[in-house]
């Protein structure tokens, strides 16, 4: 895809777009429909687009392999550390009542709410784009010797 300058440029100017709309649906989350699952998916179709018009060499550098590995265990570490500190707080896993000062007036338990979502949903999102993009990798470096733009 090297002759193809308009698809190149484009790329480039969508990606920003892409990833704030990631970053939107992610915290929109919390007040409609989307979150986390959808926000990962949205935002890894960015780097596969990426690695599409310019190939998967160029996105390797600007997402290494070993962060992408590394952020499917650290998404799921997240969510289980939010259940872990739910229960070490005296709740029951993934209550999100306690997860501030311990008897929680209503106001607190409703931040408690908040951020225990807010955290959970970070860990899908990280979970879903490491694991979308191990899978293109994965996908996109078989059979082949290096990536011809």
């Amino acid at each position: 895809m090297r002759l193809d300058t308009i698809l190149r440029v484009c790329t480039k100017l969508f990606l920003p777009f892409i990833w704030v709309f990631a970053l939107y649906v992610q915290l929109h989350g919390d007040f409609g429909p989307g979150g986390g699952f959808q926000a990962g998916v949205i935002a890894a179709a960015g780097v596969i687009l990426y690695a599409i018009v310019f190939g998967k060499s160029a996105a390797t550098r600007i997402v290494p392999k070993w962060l992408v590995e590394a952020m499917v265990p650290l998404g799921v570490l997240l969510y289980a550390g939010v259940g872990v500190y739910s229960m070490l707080m005296g709740g029951n896993y993934l209550d999100y009542d306690v997860l501030f000062h311990s008897p929680p007036t209503h106001y607190e338990a409703v931040h408690g709410q908040h951020w225990g979502v807010f955290l959970v949903e970070i860990g899908v999102l990280i979970t879903v784009t490491g694991t979308m993009i191990t899978i293109f990798y994965a996908f996109a470096g078989r059979g082949r010797r290096e990536d011809r733009n």
